[in-house]
């Protein structure tokens, strides 16, 4: 990774800052429209707080996604560098020695952190420092645990080479248990886009279907009624509210696909930011789906 950790948190923070600042003024104006009843190139305004809403969850969430893909390329080969460490520890070696070696291998994503701490060495940094600047610019829970135990091992002494074997076999356990966490959550997040779907499904029969059908229903009712003569009789269906209602489930659909989505990322790594992407394309998908068919 070319950032360190300073440099990635504080982008991630401008990136949701701007998205958020950007979201809320589209709302805004959206909101107004509503107030104002004013609809501009067939833009309404529910359009509007939609795609405001779209920015804050789509820009953080790319970005969170793009840089935790980086990050785990990285984690894929650090058991492989780690087992060649300690090769290269039996060998003689110390552990400055076997990092400098590593660094004409091939490791992937993880091949430039490798160089970064060899250069560092060789211009007289000391390992544990080098080693702690990698895991300050990679920064994930993996890394800094296996990194803060070859320190450790590093500053007792002895043999760090069984240490290193003990830490790469580790490092493969720990993400085999994920890639199988990942495939059960997987199950969990089906659940979630089907129930999301059929709700969608739902709300476009009651707001294209059944709600208008009410509507006409109640308005004959009134009519039949003030034909009679008979305006207190306590048969009377409120279709005047039907437009509320309707708006109050196209609201339920928008509040539904994104809490769908940040579910979906807290089950997958137990991560909000993890979640954006998901709402934000499960509540574009909804909403436009709403509009072609009609419901809105």
């Amino acid at each position: 990774m070319a950032e360190d950790k300073n440099d990635a948190t504080k982008k991630g923070e401008t990136i949701t800052y701007i998205a958020l600042g950007v979201g809320s003024a589209i709302m805004a104006i959206g909101i107004i429209m509503y107030f104002l009843h004013i609809e501009f190139a067939g833009i309404m305004y529910l359009d509007l707080v939609v795609i405001g809403l779209s920015v804050a969850l789509a820009l953080p969430g790319i970005y969170d996604f793009t840089y935790m893909r980086k990050i785990k390329k990285v984690e894929e080969r650090l058991p492989d560098f780690l087992r060649d460490l300690a090769e290269a520890g039996r060998f003689g070696m110390t552990l400055a020695e076997a990092i400098v070696v590593a660094s004409s291998g091939r490791y992937g994503a993880l091949s430039d952190e490798i160089k970064r701490m060899a250069a560092k060495i060789q211009w007289g940094v000391p390992v544990n420092q080098a080693l702690e600047d990698f895991t300050r610019r990679v920064n994930t829970p993996l890394v800094n645990r296996m990194v803060a135990i070859i320190i450790k091992a590093n500053q007792a002494g002895g043999n760090v080479a069984d240490v290193l074997s003990m830490v790469a076999h580790a490092a493969r356990e720990t993400q085999l248990m994920e890639k199988e966490r990942a495939i059960e959550m997987s199950t969990y997040g089906f659940v979630l886009v089907t129930s999301f779907f059929v709700f969608l499904a739902t709300i476009i029969i009651l707001n294209t279907s059944f709600l208008p059908q009410m509507a006409k229903a109640g308005k004959a009712v009134e009519e039949s009624l003030s034909h009679l003569a008979m305006p207190n009789v306590p048969v009377k269906i409120a279709y005047e509210n039907i437009p509320t209602i309707k708006f109050m489930f196209v609201l339920a659909t928008i509040m539904h696909g994104v809490g769908d989505g940040i579910m979906m990322g807290i089950l997958r790594d137990g991560r909000i930011k993890g979640g954006m992407l998901y709402g934000f394309a499960l509540l574009l998908s909804g909403y436009m789906i709403l509009r072609i068919t009609g419901a809105v």
